[in-house]
């Protein structure tokens, strides 16, 4: 029997991107949701009890109140929002976060999906930090580049209606208090707060994140070659959607190109070091709408419904 998916928010550039992936398919019955009812609370507690698995595209306070609208034990969820993130109870989204994350996902009723910047940073760090590479204090400090997809609704029509005019290249949360920070710091890890400064492109999706190391005041320098080992085995024993490309020396290369991915799910992982001077780039080249956000959401609703 077809699993029933409601979309709460479907409507929003997530909640869009997921039906565009579910269309066609023939093992899932997906539950919409009138235009005119979008905000009618009855009409929505109805559907989310009729899911198998709700999938909240939602404000953050919007998905606790959809949480709290679930009066059965059946209706399972995965929450697109920053609510849940670190919250107790709920499994954490990102499937390739260790060998058995695919697992704890597959059977938790409270999923909360990872937010786009987070999941290339933990995808770098974790291996070098649980192997002993990196002590967990390590002083962190994390940069990107983000299609404008990533701001929401009124971010894309803000680029939309400027077109050239828009800015090319715009730095923001420069308070330096991204509410991704709590996730990135739990699951990479991290023993102190990473220094996180993200920039908005002017493309509409896609994305590459970078994490710089100064290595020289460690006592033990790891080289280029051993940082790149010790991901690419972390990776090699876990089934997923996360690649590590080969080790290589290069001054640029068009494999860091932030739109590659887009429309897929796909997660490419790089590592580039200079050895003399004990410095090494981690680099996650992903789509902030597929493996950041829409596609990630439809990969855990296959583990959590068996597909």
């Amino acid at each position: 029997m077809a699993a029933k998916i409601f979309i709460d928010g479907e409507a929003g550039t997530t909640g869009l991107q997921i039906r565009e992936r579910l269309a066609g398919r023939r093992d899932i019955e997906l539950l919409s949701i009138p235009t005119e009812s979008r905000k009618d609370k009855a009409v929505r507690a109805e559907l989310l009890n009729k899911a198998d698995v709700a999938i909240l595209c939602l404000p953050d306070d919007a998905a606790k109140e959809s949480v709290s609208l679930i009066e059965n034990d059946t209706t399972k969820v995965i929450d697109a929002s920053t609510a849940h993130r670190v919250a107790e109870g709920w499994a954490y989204g990102f499937a390739e976060l260790s060998k058995d994350q695919a697992g704890v996902i597959a059977s938790a009723k409270r999923v909360a999906n990872p937010g786009c910047w987070p999941q290339g940073p933990i995808a770098t760090l974790r291996p070098l930090i649980e192997g002993g590479l990196l002590p967990a204090d390590f002083p962190v400090t994390v940069n990107g580049i983000s299609g404008y997809s990533g701001g929401g609704r009124t971010m894309i029509e803000d680029y939309v209606e400027k077109g050239e005019d828009a800015p090319e290249y715009m730095p923001y949360g420069l308070g330096f208090k991204h509410k991704h920070l709590p996730e990135l710091q739990r699951y990479a890890k991290l023993g102190r707060v990473p220094f996180f400064q993200p920039v908005v492109g002017n493309f509409a999706q896609g994305m590459v994140v970078t994490v710089p190391l100064q290595l020289s005041h460690l006592p033990k320098v790891p080289t280029g070659a051993e940082i790149h080992a010790a991901i690419a085995d972390y990776f090699a024993g876990i089934k997923g959607v996360v690649e590590v490309a080969p080790f290589e020396s290069t001054e640029r290369t068009t494999d860091l190109n932030p739109e590659i991915y887009n429309d897929t799910n796909r997660m490419r992982l790089h590592v580039f070091a200079n050895d003399a001077n004990a410095q090494a780039l981690l680099v996650a080249v992903y789509d902030n709408l597929g493996k950041g956000a829409s596609g990630a959401a439809v990969q855990n609703m296959d583990l959590m419904i068996g597909a």
